[in-house]
């Protein structure tokens, strides 16, 4: 167990959009430290979501800044041992594991879709959970149904 929590490293935003959200999703999106990859498969995903009409007015960032929020989960259930019997405690989180929670989702479920290449993948991944639709939104549902059914053990709480 370490003495003190780590410090947060500053995180460089990115040249197009000049946000920092884009950088960390980004380097949660690259494989094999492959940035430049990683950057272009966003890039192409903003520019296909930005070709569909169907996104009311809103510029692509904002639409896949929704997606994002629309993903996020408030709580989760976490493991505790009491009396020998283990139980799932459903509590809140924190603000930042939030957005990598949701930022995880959605890449793991975006490559897991069944389209040509991963920049349509995430493109549509994130249309869809925009909308409030697609696997990675059934998955934060999942989960607060998870905290929902356990709330029963929420007195377990440390």
């Amino acid at each position: 167990m370490r003495k003190r929590q780590a410090k947060k490293r500053p995180l460089l935003p990115d040249p197009k959009f000049n946000d920092q959200l884009v950088s960390r999703f980004v380097n949660n999106l690259m494989w094999d430290g492959k940035k430049s990859t990683a950057f272009r498969v966003f890039y192409d995903a903003i520019e296909i979501i930005n070709e569909r009409k169907d996104n009311d007015g809103k510029s692509a960032i904002e639409i896949w800044k929704d997606a994002l929020s629309n993903v996020m989960p408030h709580v989760e259930v976490r493991s505790r041992r009491v009396g020998g019997a283990t139980f799932q405690i459903p509590m809140q989180i924190r603000p930042d594991r939030k957005v990598s929670l949701a930022m995880k989702w959605l890449i793991s479920y975006s490559r897991k879709r069944n389209e040509k290449s991963m920049a349509l993948k995430l493109a549509n991944e994130c249309i869809a959970a925009a909308k409030e639709e697609g696997a990675a939104v059934k998955k934060r549902v999942d989960t607060h149904k998870m905290a929902e059914a356990n709330k029963a053990f929420s007195h377990f709480r440390f």
